[in-house]
């Protein structure tokens, strides 16, 4: 069994979009796989944007965003799941993930503690979906957001391997292909992958 949280980075809460549709399917997955879910859904958080080094650095977190570091830390795999806007992961992720990965977290409030050690041995997936080809977003704009995801945040925190699924022409898709696309992403729950 492993512990999975599922972070839903998609900015509405409107269950009619395919980022919760996979996400659903990737926790039936694991429910069937006999793995624990916990699921942190961004777009119902109640937090502001931090604006300041003093605020990232010193200020205690919300009360949402503090639940939703117990479950990164009670996590062994971590789904990241959002849809591509202007190149990026939308704004609300990014401010949610400033607000979770704070130096308090990361250390565990030990002053020069490395941040890679706080949530080291756990692993993720992250899923984007686009409008646009996953071959044309991968090749041709260098899959930046995804780059700077598995670099620059996940990796600076400890977590690893890295794994990604790019879900392209998401507006023009059939329901077949849906169907298929959420079949594949049920199994990898089932996989904890």
């Amino acid at each position: 069994m492993t512990r999975i949280t599922i972070i839903q980075g998609h900015p509405t809460s409107d269950l009619r979009h395919f980022c919760h549709a996979l996400a659903d399917a990737y926790a039936q997955g694991a429910a069937e796989g006999g793995h624990e879910v916990r699921v942190v859904p961004v777009a119902d958080l109640d937090f502001p944007l931090l604006r300041s080094k003093s605020d990232w650095e010193g200020a205690l977190p919300p009360p949402a965003i503090a639940e939703a570091q117990q479950a990164l830390a009670w996590a062994e795999h971590v789904l990241i799941i959002y849809p591509l806007w202007l190149g990026g992961m939308p704004a609300l992720l990014k401010g949610f993930m400033e607000q979770a990965f704070r130096p308090a977290f990361m250390t565990g409030g030990t002053a020069g503690a490395s941040w890679k050690t706080a949530l080291k041995g756990r692993s993720s997936r992250i899923v984007i979906t686009m409008g646009m080809p996953a071959f044309a977003y991968r090749w041709y704009f260098g899959a930046y957001s995804l780059r700077s995801l598995k670099r620059s945040i996940l990796a600076l925190v400890g977590i690893g391997p890295n794994r990604h699924t790019l879900v392209g022409m998401i507006e023009g898709m059939s329901e077949a292909k849906r169907r298929a696309w959420l079949a594949a992403v049920r199994k990898l729950g089932a996989r904890a992958r």
